[in-house]
């Protein structure tokens, strides 16, 4: 277990533990000013399992010591399947292949805890591609930005080339679906963060 300590804000705003090791995560709590520590979850995902399910399991796996603890988990679906993170360049290829024309969608489970509370939360964005070429998927493969994304692309890089449109939260695709953050942060927390 690995801990790393992100922006820190005033006294009076207890840091967000994220149980998460994703730098994207990491940089949307950044950008959007808010205190955390990263703490690695202690937790397995099952493959194919629910995202909610897996935010509970990384957001319980971790010790707040008395802050809020957040966890995380973000899957593709399409047409019936889910899509994790590719374990190679091949099974890279073959998601991206079946993502080709075709809409899908981007679901997070989000976890926000503390001792005395918790609460679970789904965001969906609907992501279409365009309609992606041999050679779209060789020269995107061969960028290697696939590695550890759900659905084998990131649309805060070079992914965004293979996105015709997207209708939702858009940071909900890069890794943290913000809209529902706030929201929870602005009720159980009003002020606190900045929100509500």
């Amino acid at each position: 277990m690995g801990s790393s300590t992100g922006p820190r804000g005033p006294a009076l705003r207890p840091a967000l533990v994220l149980a998460s090791r994703s730098p994207q995560r990491r940089a949307i709590l950044a950008q959007l000013g808010i205190p955390y520590e990263v703490v690695v979850p202690g937790f397995e995902e099952e493959p194919d399992g629910d995202p909610v399910a897996h935010a509970l399991g990384k957001a319980r796996s971790v010790d707040g010591n008395g802050r809020p603890v957040l966890g995380v988990d973000t899957v593709v679906a399409c047409e019936g399947r889910l899509f994790g993170k590719p374990a190679s360049a091949a099974e890279a290829e073959a998601m991206l292949e079946a993502l080709s024309g075709t809409t899908h969608e981007v679901v997070s489970g989000l976890c926000l805890r503390t001792t005395a509370w918790q609460e679970l939360h789904r965001e969906t964005t609907r992501v279409r591609f365009r309609r992606l070429t041999p050679r779209d998927l060789a020269h995107y493969v061969a960028a290697g930005e696939w590695r550890g994304r759900a659905g084998a692309y990131a649309i805060q890089g070079l992914g965004a080339s293979l996105v015709e449109r997207i209708e939702g939260d858009y940071a909900n695709v890069v890794g943290l679906p913000v809209a529902a953050l706030v929201r929870l942060l602005a009720a159980r927390f009003p002020g606190t963060y900045g929100f509500g």
